[in-house]
């Protein structure tokens, strides 16, 4: 089955457009924790622009799901985790230009440097996943420098209009799934996702986790954190029922 991990920075975003200290991000994932998520990512960006290191301390200290920590290959964030040990690091590309993350990391473009990271990584206990785009080049090169995990970037998926070309990505992204799998990593997925799209998404086997923030985020603004991450969780739980069936059925046909 599918897990939900909720990304909570964008509460911060609106605490941190005052300058003041509400809303508390730290409330919110204890609030998505009680609902049902199975982990609380964050992105600790270099620039410090929603989630900042005291929240990073308090999450570690409270949260009793899975805490992910986004962030850069950067050697200040790589020290910051190494000392406050989150369950999984994330690994993205980071611009400070950018709103959001953009697009997949180029693992395979500087294999040592990710591969070092991995091992001070695990040396702590600390499992690694990278971001990247649904590609067999990337795989390899998570697979290369020992990474745990792939999370597929499912922002080109997310902002498709045309029928055609979201039935292809949603295609490689399966493939992709699946190989990254049959290589023994785990797979997630998420950028982008809302209400509306991660449906089809998460029929899709092989996929092991979804991680969602903006469309949860938003919807708790009407509705509030519980409500909105059940609602999340029932169209993943639904469409999983169709990824596992798909699996079962050809696994009894091998």
């Amino acid at each position: 089955m599918i897990t939900l991990n909720v990304n909570i920075d964008h509460v911060a975003t609106v605490r941190n457009a005052r300058g003041g200290s509400e809303p508390e991000p730290v409330t919110a994932a204890l609030q998505a924790e009680l609902a049902g998520a199975s982990g609380i990512v964050c992105h600790l960006r270099e620039d410090r622009r929603h989630i900042n290191d005291r929240d990073l301390r308090i999450l570690r200290e409270v949260i009793t799901s899975k805490l992910d920590l986004e962030m850069s290959a950067n050697e200040e964030i790589i020290g910051i985790a190494l000392q406050t040990l989150p369950d999984l690091v994330t690994i993205v590309p980071e611009k400070r230009q950018e709103l959001t993350t953009e697009g997949g990391l180029d693992v395979a473009g500087d294999i040592p440097r990710f591969k070092d990271l991995v091992e001070r990584m695990h040396e702590k206990k600390i499992e690694v996943s990278f971001f990247v785009e649904p590609d067999k080049r990337q795989i390899d090169a998570v697979l290369n420098v020992g990474g745990d995990m792939c999370e597929f970037h499912t922002g080109i998926y997310a902002n498709l209009k045309n029928e055609k070309a979201i039935k292809s990505e949603l295609k490689k992204i399966r493939q992709s799934a699946f190989y990254a799998s049959k290589n023994a990593l785990k797979v997630a997925a998420g950028h982008g996702l809302n209400y509306s799209n991660t449906y089809a998404l998460a029929t899709i086997p092989n996929i092991n986790e979804l991680s969602i923030g903006h469309s949860i985020i938003s919807r708790a603004i009407f509705v509030g954190m519980e409500r909105a991450v059940k609602e999340m969780q029932l169209i993943i739980w639904e469409s999983s029922k169709i990824a596992m069936l798909e699996k079962s059925t050809k696994e009894d046909k091998m």
